[in-house]
């Protein structure tokens, strides 16, 4: 895997709330934050690289980036834009890969999308063994990323789903 380390996982952010801005509607940070990283890890499967180079930690609700974490703490709603983000470092490709995960995880809840994370083996394993409910700051590497998210995305080519 290469690094990308010009863009950051606030960028993806801010290109995540623009598309939501633009249907007009608005989207809670932890339902931002689980967007984030499933943009990471379908960027990881389909582009052979991660999108930004900061780490996932496997809090209580699912991935979290801390970073993101701090620059929206204390919002339930993401605001209009996030300070020192610049969605135009991304290219062409990386907001393709943005744009598919948003077609297939854009419509789920906040709910929903720490209900799915919460059920694959990237958060559990970093988690490794601790309740739902218990603190953890452990980091959700990007290569258990990389190895679920590519099981899972052969098992849709072969069902013939993609």
């Amino acid at each position: 895997m290469t690094s990308l380390s010009k863009i950051k996982a606030i960028d993806v952010a801010q290109y995540i709330l623009n598309y939501f801005r633009k249907k007009g509607q608005p989207i809670t940070t932890l339902k931002l934050q689980k967007l984030v990283y499933y943009v990471q890890a379908w960027s990881l499967v389909w582009d052979d690289a991660p999108i930004f180079d900061e780490d996932f930690e496997a809090w209580v609700n699912g991935p979290v980036v801390r970073s993101l974490f701090y620059k929206l703490q204390g919002d339930y709603y993401c605001p209009s834009n996030i300070e020192g983000s610049d969605p135009d470092n991304l290219s062409d490709n990386q907001k393709d890969t943005i744009d598919h995960v948003l077609e297939s995880y854009g419509d789920l809840t906040s709910v929903d999308l720490v209900y799915t994370t919460h059920q694959e083996r990237p958060w559990q394993m970093a988690r490794a063994g601790k309740p739902d409910d218990a603190k953890c700051t452990n980091i959700i590497t990007k290569q258990s990323m990389l190895d679920f998210y590519t099981e899972q995305y052969q098992a849709i080519l072969k069902n013939g789903q993609a």
